[in-house]
C-alpha cells in the first residue's frame, strides 16, 4: 500500500478587528492558541496555530486585525498582518455576515489586490451566519464575489463550528506537497513564555473592559520548572501611568488577584501541570516606544516607524 502524500503550508487569516479570526483559529486547531475577547484588536503578534487534516498540516497565521494605524504599535501590528499574507500559501478573508462589505473590508480588498501573489488562492469566509437570514447571506456572497475574484466562498460560524470542517478540508487540499513543518502533536509555535503572557493579558482585558484598551502589556520575566513537576511563572504587567497601576491592582489588590487566579487556572489546563503564577504591576511610561517591548510581543519595532 502506497504511503499517503503529505502536505504542509501556511494560511493567513485576515480581516477587520473582531471579525472572529482568533475564534476560527482556535476552532481549526482544536485548542486555544490565540487570545479571544470581545474587545477589538486583541491579537498583537502573528500567532501560528498548527492544524492537522488527514495527511495535511495547515499552519494558520492569525494576523492582527487590519485597520487604519495611528500609533507606533498599530503600525507594527498592521505591518505584521501584511507580512503574514505575503508569506502564506493561501489567504482566508473573514468578514462578519451582519456587517457585510464595510469600508474596512473594501480597504482590505484594495490592498489585497495589490499584494496578492500570482497563483496565491484567496478564500472568503463569511462568519457569524446565524445573525442574518439566508437571503441576506446570498446577496452578500454575490456582492463580495463581484467585488473580488475569490477562489472559494464558505459560510461559517467560527463560534459554533458550522462550516468550519469544509473550509479546513478545502485548505488542506490546497497546501503544497511536502513534509510536515512541525511535529504532529504541536499546536503552536509561540514560545510558552509568550503564550503564558497572552493568557494573562486576555484575563486583564476581560476584567478591565474599556478602562485600559492598549496601554498595558504583559511579559513573562521568569519561568522555573520545579522538581515536583510544577512551574513557577513570574510576570510583569507594564502600564504607562501611575493611575493605571491602581486600576490594574484594584482595591486591596483584588483585581490583580482575580486576574492571576483566572490566568493560573487556564495555564494549568493548557500545560497539564500545577502552576505558581506571580504578577507584578510596574509603571513604565515609555513602553510603547521601546524596541524590547515590541520584540516580546513578536512584532518588529522597525515596522512601527513607517
Amino acid at each position: 500500500m502506497a504511503e499517503e502524500t503529505t502536505r504542509a503550508g501556511f494560511v493567513a487569516l485576515i480581516g477587520e478587528p473582531n471579525a472572529g479570526k482568533s475564534t476560527l483559529l482556535n476552532r481549526m486547531v482544536g485548542a486555544k492558541v490565540s487570545i479571544v475577547t470581545h474587545k477589538v484588536q486583541t491579537t498583537r503578534a502573528r500567532v501560528r496555530g498548527v492544524a492537522m487534516e488527514e495527511a495535511a498540516q495547515i499552519v494558520f497565521v492569525d494576523t492582527p486585525g487590519l485597520f487604519r494605524p495611528k500609533r507606533r504599535l498599530d503600525r507594527a501590528m498592521v505591518a505584521a498582518a501584511w507580512t503574514g499574507v505575503a508569506d502564506a500559501d493561501a489567504v482566508v478573508l473573514l468578514i462578519e455576515a451582519h456587517r457585510g462589505l464595510t469600508e474596512g473590508v473594501e480597504a482590505i480588498l484594495d490592498a489585497l489586490a495589490e499584494r496578492q501573489r500570482n497563483g496565491q488562492p484567496v478564500l472568503l469566509a463569511v462568519n457569524k451566519i446565524d445573525r442574518v437570514k439566508a437571503e441576506v447571506l446570498l446577496a452578500l456572497t454575490e456582492k463580495m464575489n463581484a467585488r473580488f475574484p475569490f477562489d472559494a466562498t464558505f459560510l461559517i460560524s467560527a463560534e459554533r463550528g458550522h462550516g468550519v470542517a469544509d473550509l479546513k478540508a478545502d485548505l488542506a487540499a490546497r497546501m503544497p506537497e511536502g513534509p510536515w513543518l512541525y511535529p504532529e502533536d504541536q499546536i503552536a509555535d509561540l514560545p510558552l513564555r509568550m503564550i503564558a503572557a497572552e493568557i494573562t493579558r486576555e484575563k486583564l482585558t476581560l476584567r478591565l473592559h474599556q478602562e485600559l484598551p492598549y496601554q498595558l502589556t504583559v511579559e513573562t520575566e521568569n519561568w522555573e520548572d520545579r522538581e515536583d513537576g510544577s512551574v513557577r511563572i513570574d510576570q510583569l504587567i507594564y502600564v504607562i501611568r501611575d493611575g493605571h497601576k491602581g486600576i490594574v491592582l484594584g482595591r486591596k489588590g483584588e483585581t490583580t488577584k482575580a486576574v492571576g487566579q483566572a490566568a493560573r487556572a487556564e495555564l494549568e489546563e493548557f500545560l497539564g501541570r500545577r502552576v505558581h503564577l506571580f504578577l507584578q504591576v510596574k509603571v513604565r511610561p515609555g513602553w510603547l516606544e521601546e524596541a524590547e517591548r515590541f520584540d516580546a510581543m513578536g512584532l518588529d519595532f522597525k515596522d512601527s516607524s513607517t
